[in-house]
């Protein structure tokens, strides 16, 4: 079994620096080299990385700025198998080796069906995808083997009671507020996880950045309780401190992040007791000041046939539901996103495409209406 290394934090490369914020694939290399290396002179070294992530191309990056410039016993690399790619066993193969080009190695220390649902789970079974992870183990192509779950604990259950003997780990979302939201349900997931012996990675633990920019009396609580720490590392420290974990990622964005999230896991403290009193008030704020639980993970983007900007309005939209200031500055956000090529949210035709992809099952189409009410002035419906 994998997980040797005592640091706790993993490098998930979902959100990393980009030379034009329009192109995904415009990777400020020297700026992601620097903070590969920082991490790595930390003594972390677990990185996360997708199939689709950074237009699909963040598998590439991570060769380029990781693979190609340190020994492969000094990282250990995870990726994921795109499940909306493959109709046959076949297709698995071919796009596992794809994988392997694209980073550059010869195997994976962790390689993981990528978010699993409801929606894909049928095709996993249909197309064996489980055992045939289990083989790249068995053929010493992947050292670890599990899966990204996006969906129900009842799902959960369904799925390890059959092909729990298939996976070493299950990666989850889990952070403070989503402990127990009704889409999510963080802590009945780690009680399943836990009740088939299963180890977890942590997704999402600052939920997309919205549990780093909480509200101004929940962030005023955790300084006056703690001034010498960072916003983000209360997050972290909690998704840590979770039982069964055994790593957290971190989408990074620049090299502040990568000092303070190495920071609060060099030497590692669980929360304690007086922190979770902190933590379970803020949790009451955010969740009475936020209106879209996204996490700006843009998988909903990449099919939408009007290329609406969701998760980018979404937290403009949070923005001005927290305070009473601010709209005019949001306004401007908002009307020069659509003037970046970007649909606005009025012109949402419902296909339904971006609620398919949507890892939180959230109700876009509608939070779209919201959102065009809000910022063109449109009647709800």
């Amino acid at each position: 079994m994998g997980f040797e290394n005592g640091k706790i934090l993993g490098f998930g490369c979902m959100r990393m620096p980009l030379l034009d914020r329009k192109n995904q694939a415009s990777f400020d290399y020297t700026q992601i080299e620097a903070m590969f290396d920082a991490f790595i002179e930390q003594g972390f070294t677990y990185f996360d990385t997708a199939y689709t992530y950074h237009a699909f191309q963040s598998e590439c990056a991570v060769k380029k700025a990781l693979v190609e410039r340190y020994p492969r016993d000094t990282y250990e690399l995870a990726t994921k198998l795109y499940l909306s790619k493959f109709k046959t066993k076949e297709e698995m193969e071919a796009l596992f080796n794809e994988q392997l080009e694209k980073c550059g190695v010869e195997f994976f220390d962790y390689y993981l069906l990528h978010n699993m649902g409801q929606r894909v789970y049928k095709k996993c079974v249909d197309t064996d995808a489980f055992h045939f992870i289990k083989e790249k183990k068995e053929a010493g192509k992947a050292k670890n083997v599990g899966m990204s779950f996006h969906d129900s604990p009842e799902l959960l259950e369904e799925i390890l009671e059959k092909y729990a003997d298939c996976l070493d780990f299950v990666q989850l979302q889990v952070n403070y507020v989503d402990m127990d939201q009704a889409n999510v349900q963080s802590r009945k997931c780690l009680a399943v996880a836990q009740k088939y012996n299963l180890p977890v990675v942590v997704m999402e633990p600052c939920k997309g950045g919205t549990l780093v920019n909480v509200p101004e009396e929940a962030k005023k609580l955790m300084e006056e309780f703690n001034p010498d720490t960072s916003i983000a590392s209360w997050a972290l420290r909690f998704a840590a401190s979770q039982p069964g974990v055994v790593r957290v990622l971190s989408g990074m964005g620049d090299m502040n992040q990568v000092m303070d999230n190495c920071s609060t896991f060099t030497d590692f403290q669980p929360i304690n007791e007086e922190e979770q009193k902190v933590i379970d008030q803020v949790i009451e704020i955010i969740n009475s000041k936020t209106a879209v639980p996204c996490t700006a993970c843009e998988y909903c983007t990449a099919g939408c046939p009007k290329n609406i900007a969701i998760p980018q309005y979404f937290a403009a939209y949070n923005s001005i539901m927290r305070t009473s200031k601010g709209f005019s500055s949001q306004l401007v956000y908002y009307n020069n996103t659509v003037l970046n090529n970007h649909g606005r949210a009025s012109e949402c035709i419902e296909c339904g495409k971006c609620e398919q992809a949507c890892p939180q099952h959230l109700p876009i189409r509608q939070y779209l209406k919201d959102v065009a009410m809000k910022f063109e002035g449109m009647k709800k419906v």
